[in-house]
């Protein structure tokens, strides 16, 4: 196996833990969530049918109201979204967790409802030790790519090290693109954004996050077409 291929598997090895996705169809309010997600909530996956009345059930309640305004507006705009709240799940247990969401389209290129990945950052959840490996010390080149990007997530979302690693590895897992790879067009995707002295919205980054790996192979050709 070549060695990069070598790192790769030991950027990204095992599945993440604190990462899982979500899907929310606007004309039946229907949910359609991950093991992860169902597991966050208390649930083993396939035992319960989400819905929005459920969803709601799990906030904690000082972040009640904020979420519902926030599906609401959702319904109403269409639009990309960030937040941050806290859950409880069946044993009472919180979870401090941060959901991305974007459009989701139908066939036609109709907004037919949203969807995106639920966070957990709760200070407690366990630290994996497997997240990083004698080979990625090795490659300073690669982990400083990755550590720059991780800066840049911890930043925007207010998350810690571990959290942002979990995200970028899950976006790495479920778009099949390296995670060197899609942590540099991360870079390069936030390094563009023009603004002075405050940050665009945060929804402006959600997007890019969301369809960075889109734009891998368009920046693969033009640096292969300016060389």
């Amino acid at each position: 196996m070549p060695r990069d291929d070598t790192i790769e598997r030991a950027l990204t090895g095992g599945s993440p833990q604190g990462v899982g996705w979500f899907r929310f169809y606007f004309a039946d309010e229907r949910w359609e969530w991950s093991d992860h997600v169902h597991r966050l909530h208390g649930y083993e996956p396939g035992t319960i049918q989400p819905t929005t009345q459920l969803v709601l059930s799990h906030k904690h309640p000082d972040d009640y109201h904020e979420v519902a305004a926030t599906l609401d507006e959702i319904r109403r705009t269409h639009r990309t979204f960030s937040t941050r709240y806290r859950i409880i799940d069946t044993k009472q247990v919180v979870h401090d967790v941060i959901v991305i969401g974007d459009r989701l389209y139908d066939d036609h290129g109709e907004v037919i409802g949203t969807h995106g990945f639920y966070v957990d950052v709760t200070d407690s959840r366990p630290v994996r030790d497997e997240l990083l490996s004698a080979a990625v010390a090795e490659i300073a080149e690669h982990r400083a790519t990755i550590e720059q990007a991780k800066g840049m997530l911890m930043l925007i979302y207010r998350i810690n090290g571990d959290s942002a690693f979990e995200l970028l590895k899950w976006r790495s897992q479920e778009t099949n693109v390296k995670l060197r790879v899609l942590a540099d067009q991360v870079l390069d995707d936030f390094g563009q954004l023009v603004y002075e002295e405050t940050l665009p919205p945060r929804s402006t980054f959600d997007n890019l996050l969301l369809t960075a790996h889109l734009r891998v192979g368009a920046t693969e050709t033009a640096v292969r077409t300016a060389s």
